[in-house]
């Protein structure tokens, strides 16, 4: 892991400063309830200073004087004072949590929104356990110091403040004693509060590799791995130890705190205890009254408290700070992928694909990640782009016609294919859709004109209906159901319980995979937009399947521009173009027949694919 080396970047108060600053940029947007918030504050520590002042004078002048009427009035007063007191504190709380929860919520949003946004790379490295996480423990763990620490950190300074000043005007000998125990204070807060900080911490880092050991194990995948293989008792026996080294890093933690909060406790009956000792000799000695050294007490309980909590309140600054600086680690990631200046939408593509010259190597990792969400022994990993993917790779695909890209594994295909999605930027070279260069495109009219269809179509664990939605939100029901019809699934959901109100699992996992797939087309049909890339979209399925979405396919197809990577040449037989990729380049280009005719690498590969099988029917045509 990288504790070393993130305790290294947390040391300092210029970092603190930083980090602070930034949370201040968050809250800058709740000014007006910040400052209604210390306004009454403002008004609740002035008050809280009233009530020792009214017993001073109950003891000191009404009882010796034998007024009762001064007594119930000076008993009324206390009581009022300290009932309002209580009240403005419990109001100025409420707004500190308001102020403290919109915070957290912009936060949580804006990681949430970068998170989506950031490429591909980041995701095959980052461990999603981690990921969720860093949005969910560490966000929380910054909202609860936040919220708590707020109020408490002004509400505290201003009642020391106010109770300092009252105290000096009543005798400043006892004041000064007082305050001689601060520096005592704040010398324990400073050291248990580094050791606390470096606790945090781990908590954290070992809190983000159990949850990460728990979303692998308990998707569906992962689950039925760990079934297969009979692993049970060694999961069981590893999660045990990971949640242990949590455990013992809470307890540590919490003992810590203990200790610190027993260490405050004992000074502040140290400072009570000598004030008793030198306020007792002084009315003894007649230079101070009962009143002023009973006032005095309350006062020391008013003095300690807060900078008890002001002690306490460093520490969970420097706890918040930490779950601020891994929250602002991932904010900090930069988007490979981003509109860029000037950027235009794709307006009524017609879907005329152009890729001239294209040069790809994937880029350097490094930049895009997160190391302390990454797997152990990975992180650092990526520091150099890869080797060339494609070479000099250039065609255009006509609207309405389909271009097919084949050839041997590690090929480019697949990378072809996102990069027409742009999943990533070309290194070299163009691709552009009707004249228009995607990166000056806006990345979402770019996303609404290019559906793509994979081997391993993902369904959210959701409903058929809502998975149908993705595509168009709006969608009636109407226009769902006639999507489902041209894709051939229809009837099959129709004739569940539930319908299209059927939940189908994790990842879809309660769907066959030609169920799967034919949803993922009814889905491009519920788009319908001018290009289609479908990548090895029957590659896995035998083919009675293969059979069924090849009908629906037809359709959504039809009159669409579209890409299709496929090992199983019969797939694309009736293609417009193909493309034979081999390490990177083109090389091989023409339709079925003529590639045929011409041998080489296309001929060898339809060869063998075929020697001992019939050929099924294309893609592309409605044969049944």
């Amino acid at each position: 892991m990288h504790h070393g080396r993130d305790l290294e970047r947390l040391k300092g108060a210029k970092l603190d400063r930083a980090v602070m600053l930034r949370v201040w940029k968050f809250v800058r947007r709740y000014h007006t309830q910040v400052y209604l918030y210390l306004a009454v504050v403002a008004v609740s520590s002035a008050i809280a200073v009233l009530p020792p002042l009214v017993f001073r004078a109950l003891i000191d002048d009404a009882i010796p004087s034998e007024n009762l009427g001064a007594v119930t009035a000076l008993a009324v007063v206390a009581l009022l004072l300290s009932l309002g007191s209580a009240g403005l504190s419990l109001v100025g709380g409420m707004m500190a949590v308001r102020v403290g929860e919109g915070l957290i919520y912009d936060l949580r949003s804006a990681l949430y929104d970068h998170v989506q946004r950031m490429p591909i790379a980041f995701f095959t490295r980052t461990q999603t356990g981690a990921l969720i996480s860093r949005l969910n423990n560490d966000v929380v763990g910054a909202q609860q110091a936040v919220t708590s620490t707020l109020s408490t950190t002004v509400s505290s300074t201003m009642g020391v403040a106010f109770t300092l000043v009252t105290m000096l005007y009543l005798d400043w000998r006892i004041t000064l004693f007082a305050l001689a125990l601060v520096p005592v204070y704040l010398l324990v807060s400073r050291r248990v509060g580094r050791v606390v900080q470096k606790i945090a911490r781990r908590q954290m880092e070992m809190n983000a590799r159990m949850n990460a050991v728990m979303t692998e194990r308990f998707n569906v995948s992962g689950a039925l791995l760990v079934k297969l293989f009979g692993r049970p008792d060694d999961e069981a026996s590893q999660f045990s130890l990971r949640a242990g080294e949590v455990r013992d890093a809470g307890i540590r933690r919490s003992l810590v705190s203990r200790t610190f909060a027993v260490a405050l406790t004992a000074i502040a009956a140290a400072g009570t205890a000598g004030l008793y000792l030198f306020g007792g000799r002084a009315v003894v000695l007649g230079t101070l009254s009962i009143g002023t050294v009973v006032a005095f007490a309350a006062y020391l309980q008013q003095l300690y408290s807060p900078i008890s909590a002001l002690s306490t309140t460093r520490v969970d600054i420097l706890s918040a700070l930490v779950s601020f600086e891994r929250v602002f680690e991932v904010l900090d990631t930069p988007l490979a992928i981003s509109d860029s200046p000037g950027a235009v939408a794709l307006e009524t593509p017609r879907g005329r694909v152009e890729v001239d010259d294209v040069w790809f190597r994937y880029p350097a990792a490094a930049g895009y990640t997160v190391a302390s969400l990454e797997a152990e022994g990975l992180a650092g990993a990526g520091s150099e782009a890869s080797d060339w993917v494609l070479r000099g790779v250039s065609l255009v695909a006509e609207p309405g016609t389909m271009t097919a890209l084949v050839g041997p594994s590690g090929a480019g295909k697949t990378t072809f294919s996102h990069l027409i999605a742009r999943l990533y930027d070309v290194t070299s070279g163009a691709i552009r859709i009707d004249g228009q260069d995607l990166r000056r495109l806006r990345m979402q009219s770019l996303a609404d004109s290019i559906a793509v269809v994979s081997q391993d179509a993902h369904l959210f664990h959701d409903t058929i209906a809502a998975n149908l939605r993705y595509a168009r939100p709006g969608a009636t029901h109407e226009a769902i159901v006639a999507a489902c019809r041209s894709a051939r699934i229809h009837d099959l959901i129709a004739a569940l319980p539930d319908g299209y109100d059927t939940v189908v699992g994790e990842r879809g996992y309660r769907m066959s995979g030609g169920e799967k797939q034919r949803i993922a087309i009814a889905r491009v049909l519920l788009k319908a937009p001018a290009i289609v890339i479908l990548d090895e979209a029957t590659a896995h399925l035998d083919y009675q399947s293969e059979a069924q979405i090849q009908r629906a396919l037809a359709l959504a197809l039809e009159g669409r521009t579209s890409i299709v990577i496929a090992h199983r040449l019969s797939t694309i037989r009736a293609a417009d173009q193909i493309l034979v990729l081999d390490q990177g380049r083109v090389a091989q280009r023409g339709t079925h027949e003529e590639l045929l005719r011409e041998g080489g690498v296309y001929a060898s590969l339809y060869k063998t694919q075929f020697a001992a099988q019939a050929p099924q029917g294309p893609v592309g045509t409605a044969a049944s």
